[in-house]
């Protein structure tokens, strides 16, 4: 890029137009920071990121080739804080970790809440962790400790310990004076959490109430009493869910005794509903993580082995073609017509498997309901199945001038689309039943019966129905 190009893409970064209409980062603007980097020229790279908020930094990295990451976090180094590194990537951040000491993790990890510190710890190996915690300060190395000890993906990594707890026997004017005249306290909350002597949280009072409310006024008189209470060992998912019915922005997490341990907010949230519904997505498709900046062999391992399941399942429905060869030698129509039957049936079982993990991933799908459910899908597959049978029947008739074929296919139509509606419900309740996650496996078996079926249906209805003479 010449002098001119990039004093033009300076100007742009300076005048906030790096980002295009879908607040992505512009192509021009990406060249213009690395090549600045590579002409070793630190100064220029700085003053073109140093505007961009953390998260369009994060997102600098991460479109920039895994080769020019470092040259590119050298360069710009000043500014990546551990805002930057609590909204990068996580493949993205475990490379520049990597490349840092100990007592830099330990830094950046300290800039922030427990709950971006420990996402950011919780990725390295168990010398590193050591490591890293021992060269931070002891209060922060507790606290990050403390939350390495629960499961992941529980509540208790999930919070941050960083809240605002009052005594229920004090008045509002208390609590103003202490939020005023305490400077350690945490600067982001929304709502303040009133505990009793045992500091188990007895309920909690909006910062808009508390502004304006008379100092005199017990908190007591001015919080609400019912409040959502969140098991510190919850799953995230389920945690997502209860914010998600009752419309939190944030609560307390407890431990086993009841005791007031942290909490939980609705930023939080919001990343792990996204991870989660994409999580989902990915494993129905068995593309793991499925994330482009994961390294090429970890995306290998975890697609390769459902492609292999996927192999052996399909050898099922070879085995089945293979054993009606005469009755496809015969006529050459039925061959022609196969893949038909099995994608349309593919495709139906998909649609009803889709639904049914999003209903378990939701709630919506419980032990009480699952009956009604399937009753539903069969209905819906009823539906389906005769209008597609009669379109896929009277098309074949007429193009093939045999009603008797097109009758066949009708009726192996109907067949299969039952079939896949009833497998699309349950394959993923039957893996719940036995602790297996229903999003992992389903397509697969789903796939397998549907093939399976269709072919099935197909050519044996052919054969027995005297089509083939």
């Amino acid at each position: 890029m010449s002098e001119t190009e990039l004093r033009t893409a300076e100007r742009a970064a300076e005048d906030d137009r790096q980002l295009d209409a879908d607040d992505r980062l512009k192509p021009d603007y990406v060249d213009a920071v690395l090549d600045a980097v590579e002409r070793g020229d630190p100064e220029a790279a700085q003053r073109l990121v140093e505007p961009l908020h953390p998260a369009d930094i994060a997102d600098l990295f991460e479109l920039t080739p895994e080769d020019r990451r470092a040259a590119l976090a050298a360069a710009v180094a000043d500014l990546l804080d551990g805002d930057v590194f609590a909204e990068m990537n996580d493949h993205v951040r475990e490379q520049l970790i990597d490349a840092l000491d100990a007592r830099q993790v330990a830094d950046i990890a300290s800039e922030l809440d427990t709950d971006d510190a420990v996402a950011i710890i919780e990725d390295l190996d168990a010398d590193d962790q050591r490591e890293v915690l021992r060269a931070m300060e002891p209060d922060d190395r507790a606290a990050i400790e403390e939350a390495l000890s629960y499961p992941e993906e529980s509540a208790g990594r999930l919070m941050q310990r960083e809240l605002i707890a009052v005594p229920e026997h004090w008045t509002v004017g208390d609590t103003l004076d202490f939020l005023r005249g305490d400077e350690e306290l945490t600067t982001d909350f929304w709502e303040i959490f009133v505990v009793d002597p045992q500091h188990k949280p007895v309920g909690t009072c909006a910062l808009s109430w508390i502004l304006r409310t008379p100092r005199a006024i017990a908190i007591s008189d001015v919080m609400a009493r019912e409040q959502t209470l969140i098991p510190v060992d919850m799953d995230q998912e389920e945690v997502a869910l209860r914010f998600q019915k009752y419309a939190l922005i944030s609560a307390a997490v407890v431990d086993g005794s009841g005791r007031l341990v942290g909490m939980i907010t609705v930023d939080d949230i919001v990343h792990i509903i996204q991870e989660e519904a994409g999580e989902d997505a990915l494993l129905l498709s068995g593309a793991g993580e499925g994330d482009i900046n994961e390294p090429v062999f970890d995306s290998y391992k975890a697609r390769v082995r459902w492609l292999i399941a996927n192999l052996f399942t399909a050898l099922l429905a070879s085995f089945i073609i293979s054993r009606f060869e005469g009755t496809i030698e015969r006529m050459v129509a039925l061959a022609t017509l196969m893949p038909i039957v099995a994608g349309v049936g593919g495709n139906a079982g998909t649609q009803t498997l889709a639904v049914t993990v999003r209903a378990m991933a939701m709630n919506q799908l419980t032990q009480s309901n699952t009956s009604r459910a399937i009753g539903r899908e069969i209905r819906v597959a009823l539906l389906n199945g005769a209008t597609i049978a009669l379109v896929i029947g009277t098309g074949v008739a007429l193009i093939f001038a045999n009603p008797l074929l097109g009758g066949v296919i009708a009726a192996a139509m109907m067949t299969n689309i039952l079939v896949a509606g009833l497998a699309g419900v349950l394959v993923p309740v039957v893996l719940e039943r036995l602790r297996a996650d229903p999003a992992v496996a389903s397509s697969v078996f789903v796939t397998m019966t549907t093939d399976s079926i269709g072919f099935l249906a197909f050519l044996g209805l052919a054969s027995a129905s005297g089509l083939v003479g």
